[in-house]
This record gives structure tokens, sequence and C-alpha cells, in this order.
């Protein structure tokens, strides 16, 4: 049988796009990818796949999307940013970076040998590592805006991600309540005590949950029928085909991964994935002109319930025993909260250096801090220790730019794939923006990768066309 037209045409940047799924499933496995060798994969994955897209553009078998070109602004920040990082690693003369960055200056000055030309950056190596990943990163987020270029790809986006967050919660599951306490083929003894999935920390595998859940809800919005259900023999109809049809399957998947969510005790994780759940289904009934109310309520209602069922059986009461023992003077977090404000004001502007927190918090932290301190437990004081106001205000930028497009997708587009995905960035950025107050996710490149789809996908639900066929 022959093939469509629509086929061949795209069938160049086919098996570049399932390699770039491939990566989205591996990512998460080896530790979230937060060791040297595993990011370094991820990396020279990433670099591969741009070069052979590179390499099918040239040959004029691909083109720039009208995602992509849509996305230029966030784009032009990314682009920014990476200018922002690059510099911080520029060998300055010392009068220069006196003005730029003094504390810098002072800090070479304190060496045995005081070099003629230093960068803005004290730890130059780490910055250079932070400027190679923010790269993979950047071309990674140029890839899902090239490659999902039609609903059937976003469709297939979305499985993988909750497939992998499924994975997560069985296998974390499985390790933690029969014992054997493996991570990613090691033991690990953190595993005993809470699921941790195949991340070394539970609060980052919480994250990567509420994220494949957040976009699981969307797709479940997704699938919900359109017509409305004005009457109550209808919302009864809706409500048993709900629970009993073909996306009976769908909720087993977001039950799973809310026991397991509740299962790794983490207070904001949970606090983030209810609050965030709130906030999308309070912006979607506001804002979504063309979805029955209904049965976004009857959605989020369900869900609601699940958890509270969920919870009951699996330990909900620990995560709020855990959030009832918190204290000021028991988290330490909190207690370095005031020293990381102090390295701040000394490197206002540039900041130290991306990937340099570890070299020069000792130097702020006083007796009263204990622990280890390889990040600080706050995104926001990591961004703006380490790249100073300008970094933290061009992230901050791209994020706003990117929530405004969601916003503005879940309010313009008739297309209930769409709403679904917009629904499930709002919510998944909710979440990791409540959560990166108290944790450091965005230091972790599995999680890192996982919001970059996230961000990418608002991009998608706002300008990606709506195609003759709609079934999902």
């Amino acid at each position: 049988m022959a093939m469509a037209p629509d086929t061949i045409k795209r069938a160049p940047d086919r098996w570049i796009f399932y390699l770039l799924l491939a990566l989205i499933a591996w990512v998460p496995l080896p530790f979230g990818s937060n060791r040297p060798w595993a990011w370094s994969i991820m990396e020279i994955w990433i670099f591969l796949l741009s070069i052979v897209w590179l390499i099918t553009f040239i040959a004029g078998k691909v083109s720039f999307t009208p995602v992509f070109k849509k996305a230029t602004p966030v784009l032009f920040l990314f682009c920014l940013w990476l200018v922002h990082i690059a510099f911080q690693v520029v060998p300055l003369s010392t009068d220069t970076l006196s003005s730029i960055s003094p504390q810098a200056a002072e800090m070479y000055s304190k060496l045995d040998t005081v070099p003629e030309k230093a960068s803005i950056s004290v730890d130059p190596y780490a910055t250079q590592t932070g400027l190679v990943q923010s790269v993979a990163y950047v071309l990674f987020f140029s890839l899902c805006l090239l490659l999902v270029n039609r609903r059937r790809r976003i469709i297939q986006l979305a499985s993988v991600m909750i497939f992998s967050g499924l994975l997560q919660a069985l296998y974390g599951s499985l390790m933690h309540m029969s014992g054997l306490g493996y991570g990613f083929f090691i033991k690990h003894g953190a595993v005993l005590q809470q699921v941790c999935g195949t991340f070394i920390n539970r609060n980052h595998l919480a994250a990567f949950l509420v994220m494949c859940l957040a976009v699981g809800i969307g797709m479940m919005i997704a699938k919900l029928a359109t017509e409305t259900t004005d009457t109550w023999k209808k919302r009864f109809l809706s409500f048993l085909q709900l629970l009993m049809g073909p996306k009976f399957r769908l909720r087993l998947y977001l039950v799973i991964m809310v026991i397991a969510l509740v299962m790794t005790h983490s207070r904001m994780g949970n606090t983030a994935f209810f609050s965030s759940l709130l906030i999308a289904g309070a912006i979607g009934l506001l804002l979504s002109k063309h979805a029955p109310r209904s049965t976004v309520i009857l959605l989020v209602s369900l869900i609601v319930i699940d958890v509270f069922i969920v919870g009951t059986w699996f330990g909900i009461e620990k995560v709020a025993e855990r959030i009832e023992q918190t204290t000021m003077q028991t988290e330490s977090r909190v207690i370095a909260a005031p020293h990381n404000i102090d390295y701040w004001q000394d490197y206002k502007l540039t900041g130290s250096g991306l990937g340099s927190f570890y070299t020069v918090f000792p130097q702020y932290r006083q007796h009263d801090v204990g622990g280890f301190f390889r990040h600080t437990e706050n995104d926001y004081l990591e961004f703006i220790n380490e790249t100073g106001a300008i970094g933290l205000g061009l992230l901050g930028l791209m994020i706003v730019v990117t929530l405004l497009i969601a916003l503005r997708a879940q309010y313009k587009r008739k297309d209930p794939l769409m709403r679904g995905v917009s629904f499930a960035v709002i919510m998944a950025m909710s979440a990791i923006l409540i959560h990166a107050s108290v944790e450091f996710n965005l230091q972790i490149p599995a999680n890192v990768l996982y919001f970059l789809t996230i961000l990418s996908m608002a991009w998608l639900s706002l300008y990606l066309k709506t195609e003759k066929s709609k079934s999902i």
C-alpha cells in the first residue's frame, strides 16, 4: 500500500525523533543523570542528534517548523543566557574584573600566585562544565520544537513521559516494599526508608513524578468527551465511562504514580502536587472558553479522591507528620538561607560562576549550619548566587514568557489535546516553581530535561496546527 504524502515528507526526521524519545526515557535511569559519566552520555546524545538534524536540514529534507519560529523570543533569551555564562569564564584584566566583580578579584588576590588575568567565575572548570550542559539543554529544547511537528508526535512524547514516571513509581515501590533496596544497580540505604526510584534523593524523584503526573492529567483532560453533559443522566454516564472505559488504564497509571509520590514522604513534593493541581484546575476553569466545565470538575474531583484514598493506605500521614515536625530550628536549609543571602550580596550582578556554589559557600557558612552542601536547597538562591541578577533575570523571563504562552493556549485553543497539554504545562511549571523554593531539582539533569520538555510543550500547545483528525 502506498504511503501517504505526509508520511513520505516527514520520513527523514522520524528516526531522529525516536532517538529523542529514547533519550527522554533514558535520562532518569542512571541516578537522574546526576553523575559526570551519565550527564556526559546525555550531552553526547543531544549533540549527535543536533548534528544529524543539521545535516538533514542542509540536505533540504527538513526545515524550521512554525512552532520553532514562533518560539524565537524564548530562544533569544536562551542564547543570552549562554552568552552570559560564556562571559563568566572569559579571562579579564585585573582592573576590568575589579570593576565588574570586586569580590571575584579579591578571591584571586588571595592566591599564592596572582594571575595577570582572571575570570568572573571563581571556579572556571565548574562553569565550563555548566556551559557545556547549558548548550546541550538549549539544543534539546530546540530539537523538541523542531521534531514534535504534528499531533501524533506530541501524544508519543507525552506517552514516553508518562511511562517513564510509571516505571520509576513501580520500580521504586518494589525496591522499597520488598526490602531489596536497589537504586540504579547498586544498594541504596535510603530506598529502605522511602521510595527513591533510580534517583539518589527522594525529593528529586518526587519532582520528577509530579511532572509526569501533570502530563498524565493533561492527557486525561484531552481524552474527555467534548459534548456538554447538561443532564444528570449524561453526567452519570460520563462518570461511568471515565471509570470503566478506555480512560481507566491512564487513571490507573496516575494512581500508581500518586502512590509512589506519597511514599517518597517528600513534604514539598506532595505539597507542590496538591497546590499545582488546584492552581491549574482553577486557571483551566477560568480561562478555557471551550472546555465543558463539568468534565474538568469531574476529573479534578476524581484525582483528588484518588489521592485521599491512596494516602489513607500508603502513608500520607507520615508526610503530614514530617510537615508538623518541621521547625525553623531543625531545617538546615532554612538556617543556611541567610548565609546564602550574604553570598549573593558579594556577587550581585554577575554571580560567582555557574556551578561554583560548592567552592564559594564554605566561606559564608557559619558554625550553626551543619551537614554537607554541594548545592543550596533552593534553586532561586543557587541561580542568583552563581549567575547573579543577570542570570536569574534571564531565567525568570524565559519562565514568565513560556507560562504566558501556556495560559494563552488554555484560553484560545479549541482542540482538546492542546487544552490538555497547556493544562499539563501550567500544572508542572507551578509545581516545579513551588518546589524550587526548598530544593535543587533544577540542578538534576533528568529533571531539567523534563522541565525543558514541559516548556517546549507550552509553545506546541499554542502554535502546533490542529489537524483534521482530532482523535487521540
